[in-house]
């Protein structure tokens, strides 16, 4: 069995948020082997963490992938203020005597996004609406590169490292089973300081803010990064209360038309034809949005990367951009259209360098200046009695259920696969234990 099956036999998605399948995005042909280490959400400390105490691992891993598919540039790209964590990886480097480069990155917001990250390595731009590989890249995160090198050793992808910070009494790294509640994980950081919060899944800028009550359903998956509990009147839960019709109406009465969403978007800095402002004066014209949808402007909707810079820092109206964005996004992918891009060579704007977010300016921007200085330099190993694991942790088809109510699964066990030619991974147990099916999930209690 060669390496890229491994990485499917042991069900490997993206550990950066998307959830891509890894092995369909290792194929031979590649020039660049990217590893994302800059973890550019204000807060999250997982992917340091591992850099920090993991880094003989995650060389092996990228040592091992750049082999299999004969790559012969391999990159970690990592912020360099991230000191600590570049001496580990130069040290493994060094000990495994392989020519792996550390790219040093700047620290802004979004230093992790795909195609940014590509740009910043490669100095080549990824063509709108395309992929890495369209530039001979192939991005994968440090994380993934770990589960990767458990994979080589037949451990399939079945427990996950996340960060817990905010209002909690000693924000961690937690380890944990897949599927384990949030509450415990919660519980693992020392419980919430206050019995009212408010909780994001994932970073504060790209992450989904959920209430006390939706938290309480919430379980980690393959691609939880983060769980931030946050004040109950903050930033984030003030935002989020905000409904799609009232974000259009203010658009249409306060959007002053200054172009700053535009001039700081980091995909219309790599030179991709994306301009927030006028999208916001298409949607502001009082047309329908199915109406808007054949409306070229408004495709390249689909351009955004959801990062949220666009709100959170430049508009100084408090309008909201990238939600309307992310809304036309879906308007757009149910009506099956999708932007056509001239063949042409996209270059990016000249004032890019200029207009790069601070990560600190970012953090104090969306109400979590408070927590970013935090240390977390130990992590906490734990399991769980019940997990609730979901059929859907990917980008692609759900996953069906290969195992029947009442039966009793060992951890590491395939529990469910992915329809037959589809774009999928196959999920394993992630603890021992009695099988309950659920509409979407499949709970596991230890014996």
């Amino acid at each position: 069995m060669n390496l890229v099956e491994r990485i499917r036999d042991a069900g490997i998605v993206g550990c950066g948020g998307a959830g891509f399948p890894t092995h369909a995005k290792l194929k031979p042909g590649l020039e660049y082997l990217i590893i994302n280490g800059a973890e550019c959400e204000p807060l999250l400390r997982t992917d340091r963490y591992i850099m920090k105490n993991r880094s003989a691992e995650i060389v092996r891993a990228v040592q091992a992938v750049a082999e299999a598919l004969s790559i012969p540039r391999c990159v970690i790209a990592v912020k360099h203020h991230y000191a600590e964590e570049i001496r580990s990886l130069r040290a493994a480097i060094s000990r495994a005597e392989t020519p792996i480069q550390i790219h040093e990155l700047d620290s802004f917001y979004p230093a992790g996004d795909e195609q940014t990250i590509v740009y910043e390595v490669t100095g080549r731009v990824v063509p709108p609406g395309g992929i890495p590989a369209a530039v001979g890249a192939v991005v994968d995160n440090v994380a993934t590169m770990l589960a990767v090198s458990e994979a080589m050793d037949g451990k399939p992808f079945t427990r996950k490292i996340l960060t817990v910070t905010g209002e909690v009494n000693h924000p961690t790294v937690v380890n944990v089973p897949i599927g384990t509640p949030y509450q415990t994980c919660i519980e693992l950081a020392g419980g919430a300081k206050e019995k009212e919060f408010f909780v994001v899944n994932g970073g504060p800028m790209m992450g989904r803010p959920m209430t006390i009550e939706e938290a309480g359903h919430a379980v980690v998956t393959k691609t939880t990064s983060g769980i931030l509990v946050l004040p109950r009147d903050g930033y984030h839960a003030a935002t989020s209360e905000v409904e799609l019709k009232n974000m259009l109406a203010r658009a249409r009465s306060a959007c002053i038309q200054c172009s700053f969403c535009t001039q700081m978007c980091p995909r219309h800095m790599l030179g991709h034809p994306i301009e927030p402002h006028r999208i916001m004066r298409a949607v502001s014209a009082g047309t329908s949005v199915s109406e808007l949808l054949n409306h070229p402007i408004i495709q390249n909707a689909q351009l955004c990367c959801e990062c949220g810079i666009c709100e959170v820092v430049a508009c100084p109206m408090g309008l909201f951009p990238r939600k309307i964005n992310a809304m036309l996004k879906r308007e757009l992918s149910a009506a099956g259209i999708r932007p056509r891009f001239s063949e042409q060579t996209w270059t990016p704007n000249p004032m890019r360098d200029l207009r790069k977010a601070p990560s600190e300016k970012v953090a104090a921007r969306c109400g979590v200046r408070p927590y970013y200085d935090y240390a977390i330099e130990t992590m906490v190993t734990a399991d769980s009695p019940v997990v609730e694991i979901p059929l859907k942790m990917h980008i692609g088809a759900p996953d069906t259920a290969c195992v029947r109510d009442g039966e009793t699964v060992q951890a590491g066990q395939i529990i469910a696969k992915p329809p037959e030619g589809s774009l999928g991974a196959v999920i394993h147990a992630s603890i021992s234990g009695q099988i309950t099916l659920l509409k979407d999930r499949i709970r596991i209690r230890k014996d």
